[in-house]
């Protein structure tokens, strides 16, 4: 693909340049791989470890937008596809959740351009509420999956998604985990794929509109499709074996691969790149030719449990193992069949509400008013840790506003007059708003009150930008969601927007509680990290609104 700012420096010297040899992260390398595959639009929602996949094809130079959900993202995505142009979407892992519904149809359609969804999964849990392993959505979609060890291979793996997606008119699954999308490895490039046709629709009703009659055929068509994916993938799929000593025979995916090479250099090993449908046949025969069979995977024993299920006698690792990520110490413990005990790492250092943040005021509100909190998802979810402890539950994305509506129908009337939905801006966008319809239409008797912590910015995954900022991915300026304006017209009956700092909360808050009313409150102030960027942001877009205006008065004038 030919662009005019080819060589543009992105991350720590990341270019465009195809020749030169770079140090890149995973996630810098898919983005690098999407933009040298011709994707005409990447779309998505932060999550660590997934944000900077977008920010960096952003960077590059390459279209990269934020969508309000997971659900959305991939929606646009499809369209895309549709339209016959390549796209990538990209999340965490639990954010398939929130777009398995669309990706579960989007697997009966047939795509015309390359649709690449990326899933970044986090075992150990390093910054998520769960530690689900997403190799099942796989299986349970019916979709191919392709799992990178390295950055080469998330680069070269990002590529032939688009390839293998396009060939098979199939949505293909990308699946990195921690480890991957963070750690820098050396990638060779490769130069471009020239660009293809430009976008056009094609009218194609019995493969894209999914009613009884046209996606029963379609789903004999996916299963077809499948079969023809794991014949190739026995025939030329990006499966590696690496010899040595046939007493030990080792199947390992993704990074768990690079652990168990340095963890028994002398055995003989097999890494499966894509890892659905499992090349079956050529790991039986991999199998009669060593002595022991052990798989080594991170996370739950799904690669185990398809070996055993064709028939291969495979050995998987103690249950103790399946918690966390591996390491080269722990796979050495598999391989000596250790389960006696892991030294306890040392606590580090808990996290906290940075020192400033206007958080804080809010949850020793909070505490000290003895309410019952129904939290969400973000920084904010910090105010459960002392010294606020003044948060009750955190579920998911916007789960606050239904839990505490729940908490309110159910509950003595002392009690339930307590209850107060805590949420962010960002989260809101994401799923908060069905629960303020739910809210509306199924009010408690004691009434409700939703608190939105607004600090202007995604701040848990790094001060990303939202549609209630007013600022796109680049942090170019664009329309504004308003909460306030939201929350009037869906029928909430008593609506707030508050400055925090200045004690108006302290005052309306038991106010608030004490009615049989519905209630949102905005409490509005920016986050202390992302406040300088957000003033450089606004000064930029007003000079150039300057500049513009300057230039349009003397065309006028001439």
């Amino acid at each position: 693909m030919t662009r005019h700012d080819a060589g543009r420096p992105g991350p720590e010297g990341l270019t465009q340049a195809p020749p030169r040899r770079q140090l890149l992260s995973g996630d810098d390398a898919v983005a690098l791989g999407a933009l040298h595959a011709g994707v005409r639009l990447g779309t998505g929602y932060p999550g660590t470890p997934s944000t900077e996949i977008l920010e960096t094809l952003a960077q590059l130079g390459g279209p990269a937008q934020w969508s309000p959900n997971e659900k959305v993202a991939l929606e646009v995505a499809i369209g895309v596809a549709f339209a016959g142009a390549r796209a990538l979407v990209t999340m965490k892992h639990v954010g398939l959740n929130v777009a398995a519904d669309p990706l579960f149809t989007a697997a009966y359609t047939d795509v015309d351009g390359g649709l690449v969804v990326v899933s970044a999964d986090d075992p150990g849990l390093a910054s998520s509420q769960n530690e689900q392993d997403n190799r099942h959505y796989a299986r349970a979609a019916a979709l191919p999956m392709l799992e990178p060890a390295d950055s080469q291979e998330a680069y070269d793996y990002t590529r032939l998604a688009f390839e293998l997606s396009e060939r098979w008119r199939i949505p293909v699954l990308l699946r990195l985990t921690t480890r991957v999308c963070h750690a820098k490895t050396v990638v060779q490039p490769r130069a471009p794929s020239p660009r293809g046709t430009e976008p056009s629709f094609r009218r194609d009703i019995p493969g894209r509109v999914m009613i009884p009659a046209y996606a029963k055929p379609a789903h004999h068509r996916l299963r077809a499709k499948l079969a023809e994916i794991a014949a190739w993938n026995e025939a030329e799929g990006p499966n590696r074996i690496h010899n040595g000593s046939a007493a030990l025979g080792i199947v390992a995916t993704g990074v768990a691969a690079m652990h168990a090479r340095e963890a028994a250099p002398g055995a003989r090993m097999i890494t499966i790149g894509l890892t659905y449908p499992l090349p079956i046949e050529t790991i039986r025969r991999f199998a009669a030719g060593v002595g022991r069979l052990l798989v080594i995977e991170e996370g739950d024993p799904v690669l185990v449990e398809a070996l055993r299920a064709a028939g291969i006698s495979a050995e998987g690792k103690p249950e103790m193992y399946r918690f966390g990520e591996l390491n080269v110490a722990r796979v050495r413990r598999i391989l000596n069949r250790d389960a006696t005990p892991e030294p306890v790492p040392p606590r580090g250092k808990p996290p906290e509400l940075c020192q400033g943040c206007s958080h804080r005021e809010v949850f020793e509100l909070l505490r000290d008013l003895g309410c019952i909190v129904a939290g969400d998802i973000g920084c904010y979810t910090l105010g459960v840790l002392p010294p606020f402890s003044a948060m009750d539950t955190c579920v998911c994305m916007g789960a606050a506003i239904g839990v505490g509506l729940g908490l309110r129908h159910v509950l003595p009337e002392s009690e339930a007059r307590r209850v107060v939905s805590v949420i962010g801006d960002s989260t809101f966008v994401h799923s908060g708003l069905t629960g303020l319809a739910e809210m509306v239409y199924n009010p408690p008797s004691t009434g409700h009150v939703v608190l939105i912590l607004d600090n202007g910015t995604t701040a848990m995954t790094g001060l990303q930008e939202h549609p209630g900022t007013g600022r796109t991915l680049s942090h170019e300026p664009t329309q504004r969601l308003s909460f306030e304006a939201v929350a009037r017209a869906m029928g909430v009956q008593n609506v707030h927007v508050v400055e925090r700092g200045d004690g108006t909360l302290a005052r309306l808050l038991p106010e608030l509680l004490a009615l049989n009313q519905t209630s949102l409150v905005v409490a509005r102030q920016p986050c202390v990290l992302a406040a300088p960027k957000i003033r450089f942001y606004e000064k930029t877009a007003a000079e150039k609104l300057t500049t513009c205006e300057a230039v349009g008065e003397g065309s006028s004038h001439a």
